[in-house]
């Protein structure tokens, strides 16, 4: 094995490595409990079940082509397999990242480690994952014939731009973050269009022949665009992402979806990244292709107005900065009399060097499976951030009445307590702010908060301990019934 593949071999494993955790999160346990639903009834859920406040109601959320293999994952290896699942999604994500770098395995070897560490902090088991990975394929696709100073009338010389329409349609049915496809298929359009027009320009033809509505881009955007209507809502998709965002409450309360805090040390590393494009353009004396800029810009600024959108700046970014160091590098090389390895496969005892190298890399990633692959292992991490024993004691004691809950707990609650229907939970683009800002507003203890209760009959409160509200419960007449080192329990 020659040292090239060597490398980009450790790279990979590394980031499955990095990616192998426990990635079961709050908002994992409703996907699971919705693939779940739909095998049961073998049908498309596409009204509330889980809730009381928004039961019956129409909700189509774009999540049912990933809930239901996710549930056969855990109905089957456990939340084991769910982080290797979420492991080897990332890592394939990476994979398609890495054939569009520029430079060497070392340089592509350090990007792809630092934007791994960029976009960790956003890796759960949720269908996210495929807006992850499809964000990733969709880069790799454009890039292959991306438009560049030296040939600007190129053309897609191989028909891999009708994929595009096809991924579309697995998308949209995977996840709501599909508008990231249409984002990045539309920095490449104005790049092939402006290529085109600058050709028929200097061809002296009229700009009305470059027939600009024809190029295999276009066609392609058009087949996207229909692709988002094969789905149960049909066409009332392409306002999806629109009415996510739209929701006051998200920025207002949930981390994911605010600025990201730089203080906290996870984020950095997006800072870091974020300056290295800045310093790999700014030394380079190569000019910053348009797609480049547009992409980095745009996925730096959406990032920087949520942080979950940090992890698709992670894998756009990387092109930028090897397109713009990997000239920087060889001009330091030649001065310093460097030569890089050879991409042939060593002889003799460095054959067997890489091969031990590889090997010892391999039983490394096997322990870290080992360490997080065992059901055990998950129920401990579970057991400190998830409410286990209160939901073991309303099982068991099964005090009757409407519920109100944590927010952040609420998809663990549709999981495990099932004859107690929850207040409200992730699913934000079913609450809209309507309920949200009433659960806002009992969480807080704000005026009103005990008139919300009233009017939805709520006779159980199960919330964090921490929380504004538990202190004044009690003083309302409230009856305090369980209580550990997470959760407590009131009762009317």
């Amino acid at each position: 094995m020659s040292t090239h593949k060597l490398v980009a071999w450790i790279t990979f494993l590394a980031v499955f490595a990095m990616a192998a955790r426990v990635s079961v999160d709050t908002d994992t346990w409703w996907h699971l409990r919705a693939g779940e639903w739909m095998l049961e009834n073998g049908r498309i859920l596409n009204v509330d079940q889980f809730s009381y406040t928004r039961s019956g109601e129409p909700w189509n959320y774009p999540g049912w082509l990933v809930e239901v293999p996710m549930y056969l994952i855990y109905r089957s290896l456990g939340p084991g397999g769910l982080n290797l699942w979420t492991a080897s999604m990332v890592t394939l994500a990476f994979t398609f990242i890495w054939n569009t770098l520029s430079g060497g395995p070392f340089l592509r070897a350090f990007v792809v480690i630092l934007a791994a560490t960029v976009s960790g902090v956003y890796w759960a088991a949720r269908p996210y994952l495929v807006t992850f990975t499809f964000t990733a394929i969709t880069v790799w696709i454009l890039e292959q014939q991306r438009p560049s100073e030296e040939s600007p009338g190129k053309r897609f010389r191989r028909p891999a731009w009708w994929w595009l329409p096809f991924i579309m349609i697995v998308w949209v049915n995977s996840h709501g973050g599909f508008i990231a496809g249409f984002i990045i298929w539309g920095v490449y359009w104005l790049a092939d269009s402006y290529a085109l027009l600058r050709k028929v320009r200097q061809s002296g033809r009229p700009i009305m022949n470059s027939r600009i509505w024809e190029t295999p881009l276009t066609l392609a955007g058009i087949g996207m665009l229909a692709a988002v209507s094969i789905n149960p809502a049909g066409p009332a998709m392409l306002t999806y992402p629109l009415k996510t965002v739209g929701i006051g409450v998200l920025q207002e309360y949930i981390q994911e979806w605010q600025s990201p805090d730089f203080h906290s040390l996870s984020v950095q590393p997006f800072a870091w990244m974020l300056l290295l494009v800045i310093a790999a353009v700014g030394f380079s004396r190569r000019r910053l292709a348009f797609t480049d800029f547009a992409l980095v810009s745009g996925f730096a600024y959406l990032g920087l107005l949520a942080g979950r959108n940090i992890a698709l700046f992670a894998l756009v970014a990387p092109m930028a900065i090897t397109r713009h160091l990997e000239p920087l590098l060889a001009a330091l090389r030649r001065r310093l009399g460097i030569r890089s390895a050879p991409p042939r496969p060593p002889k003799g005892f460095f054959r067997y060097l890489n091969a031990a190298i590889l090997l010892v890399v391999l039983l490394a990633v096997g322990a870290k499976i080992a360490l997080v692959y065992p059901e055990s292992a998950n129920e401990s991490v579970f057991a400190d951030t998830l409410p286990t024993r209160a939901v073991k004691y309303l099982i068991s004691s099964e005090p009757p009445g409407r519920m109100f809950n944590s927010y952040n707990w609420g998809g663990y609650l549709i999981w495990a307590l099932r004859d107690y229907p929850v207040f409200a939970d992730g699913r934000t683009d079913l609450y809209d702010d309507e309920i949200l800002e009433q659960w806002l507003a009992v969480a807080r203890g704000e005026d009103g908060w005990q008139s919300v209760l009233e009017n939805w009959g709520v006779r159980l409160v199960f919330i964090e301990r921490d929380l504004p509200v538990a202190s004044k419960l009690a003083a309302e007449g409230w009856q305090e019934v369980y209580r550990d080192d997470l959760a407590v329990v009131f009762r009317r």
